[in-house]
């Protein structure tokens, strides 16, 4: 059985792990209705990338729960309680500046948070992150020529990423707040949020936009308090699985 700290690793692996996967999935629902083929190719293969570090994440964690558990069981078989990933994956996939706004804030996370778990005295976690940070990078750079492309682009682009940064910025703040199991994983959360914040303003104001005021923070996805959207998502995600449980390709 587990000891605590093995549970504490086995938990910081399965939010990682739900975060890359929820959002992944998020990204997957553009799939053929991207706004030009190119960019369609685009999300659809940043989906791919998500999901295969989902994988990583998970397969490890299997391997440390044992008791025949393994990557499609942590995706498929567990409620929405269960998931510790953060809110602002879950929502809805909204329009397309909504998406490229979210995948800048998520990326802008992950590739700070992957470059302090590189040196992560726990091999294994350095070198699943090790791996990613170069799809990562990508993804960075990606949502970021977006947000500037729609930030200070025409009229109407500008309108629905103003839209977007209203609807999203109050879910940024979950990112920053250390759930009790990454307490013990030796991270500088706040070192990643000053990171985080000055990459941010710097995207922010090259786009010709401000970040709001802050509003109430909507938080609690890390400790399994989810709103009614991952249900839904869930629904669709786990559906072939629930409904043939075992079936493999």
């Amino acid at each position: 059985m587990p000891n605590q700290s093995t549970n504490q690793l086995i938990n910081y692996l399965l939010s990682n792990g739900d975060n890359a996967l929820i959002i992944g999935h998020r990204n997957s629902e553009w799939c053929g209705h991207g706004p030009v083929l190119e960019q369609d190719i685009a999300i659809t293969n940043i989906s791919l990338d998500l999901i295969g570090q989902a994988r990583n994440f998970y397969q490890y964690a299997a391997s440390l729960i044992g008791n025949d558990s393994n990557e499609d069981k942590l995706a498929y078989l567990r409620e929405a309680i269960e998931f510790k990933n953060c809110l602002l994956v879950e929502l809805p996939r909204g329009d397309w500046g909504f998406t490229v706004l979210r995948q800048f804030f998520f990326s802008a996370y992950q590739f700070y948070l992957y470059q302090q778990l590189q040196q992560n005295k726990d091999e294994q976690l350095a070198a699943i992150t090790a791996k990613s940070i170069k799809e990562v990078t990508y993804h960075l750079r990606w949502s970021s020529e977006w947000v500037i492309r729609l930030g200070d682009g025409t009229e109407e682009s500008h309108s629905r990423i103003v839209k977007a940064l209203d609807e999203l910025w109050s879910y940024t703040s979950e990112l920053f707040l250390p759930a009790p199991y990454e307490e013990k994983m030796g991270i500088d959360i706040s070192g990643i949020k000053d990171k985080w914040i000055q990459k941010v303003n710097e995207v922010l104001c090259e786009a010709t936009l401000t970040a709001p005021s802050p509003k109430n923070e909507h938080t609690g996805g890390k400790q399994g308090r989810h709103t009614e959207h991952l249900n839904e998502l869930l629904k669709d995600l786990q559906y072939l699985q629930r409904t043939y449980p075992g079936m493999e390709w």
